[in-house]
């Protein structure tokens, strides 16, 4: 009778012990297992070629993206820049031909034409000079008027502070108290902005009268 040495085979899935393994850790072994047979093998020459190739492709196409990127930039920042001076020219234009400061100076030419025509119209035969002058300072006022220049009324109306400007004050029976009698020079509003106030003459009762002190006060300017 041979005495014969039996093994103990273990079931699959265990150790040599026969303990069940954790499948987690028998896929690292197999994976070392796999790595260790792989790690022997080199990497043939063919192989690092065509590795490098296709790197230098990707790099290739990299570098012609960053370079149209850049042109793009520069191409948008040129467009730019020029919004910026047309925007810069036309605020220009604008302040140069569209200015207040222009509505101003035509102010006095209309003074100098009133007074011209007054005058005209107190002389000989000047009726001419009086017509020629007269068409000239209706085209002014039309042009103002045009821009949204209006000449301020002050016929028949209340002394208006934010309008008017008190030059003089006289006593009057006929007229209420702070009552525009007259108008020493045509004031003028641009839309809604004061342009230059109307100079006036401004009634007060007469002394002894009640309300005689509640007079306009004179508005001068600076």
């Amino acid at each position: 009778m041979t005495n014969e040495v039996l093994v103990p085979t273990s079931p699959p899935g265990t150790n040599a012990y026969g303990v069940p393994m954790d499948k987690d850790v028998k896929d690292d072994g197999q994976r070392a297992d796999s790595e260790g047979a792989m790690g022997g093998r080199e990497e043939s020459p063919s192989d690092a070629e065509a590795r490098i190739e296709a790197l230098e492709a990707e790099l290739k196409a990299a570098r012609e993206e960053a370079t149209r990127n850049h042109e793009r930039w520069i191409l948008e920042r040129a467009d730019l820049e020029n919004q910026k001076k047309r925007a810069a020219r036309e605020r220009s234009e604008t302040i140069r031909f569209a200015n207040e400061s222009i509505l101003r100076d035509l102010l006095p030419i209309i003074d100098n034409l009133e007074r011209a025509v007054e005058h005209a119209r107190g002389g000989g035969n000047g009726q001419p000079l009086v017509e020629g002058v007269g068409l000239v300072l209706k085209s002014f006022l039309d042009v103002l008027e045009r821009h949204g220049v209006r000449r301020i009324e002050t016929k028949g109306a209340r002394f208006d502070p934010a309008h008017h400007e008190a030059m003089a004050h006289v006593e009057s029976p006929e007229h209420e108290p702070n009552a525009v009698m007259g108008e020493h020079q045509a004031g003028y509003r641009l839309n809604d902005r004061l342009l230059r106030p109307a100079l006036v003459t401004v009634a007060k009762a007469p002394e002894g009268t009640p309300g005689e002190g509640n007079l306009a006060k004179d508005k001068r300017r600076d």
